[in-house]
């Protein structure tokens, strides 16, 4: 997966389960919670979907709060930090498993911006 295509964007709100109602009813896009992870996602048509993470200090991703998260497909977790650190980037949260969906690892550009790699889970 060489194109690293854009596939989920995590938007931070003090409240996703409430908070997320506003892009419901002014853009239309649909909500679904999963009460495993206590996790409001979304679904925009012709795009990529994504989910809405807390603002709470106590939030489990440190560094992203307030700042919304893009995540980019890769077949290769590490291969692709490792593309990313030899060309000045750098790896902020190693690859991390998300039970039953698939891994993650988050890194920033040389300016600083975050974005994670995520690959799915063999269903």
């Amino acid at each position: 997966m060489a194109s690293h295509p854009i596939v989920h964007i995590e938007i931070p709100l003090p409240n996703p389960g409430t908070d997320s109602s506003f892009y419901a009813a002014a853009l239309g896009w649909k909500l679904q919670t999963d009460p495993t992870y206590d996790y409001t996602q979304f679904t925009a048509e012709g795009g990529p979907g994504g989910g809405f993470v807390t603002t709470a200090p106590s939030s489990p991703m440190p560094g992203t709060i307030g700042k919304p998260l893009i995540y980019l497909a890769t077949d290769d977790i590490d291969a692709s930090l490792a593309a990313v650190e030899a060309h000045g980037g750098k790896t902020v949260q190693p690859k991390m498993e998300i039970p039953n969906v698939g891994w993650f690892a988050r890194f920033t550009d040389p300016s600083g911006n975050q974005f994670a790699f995520f690959t799915a889970a063999p269903r």
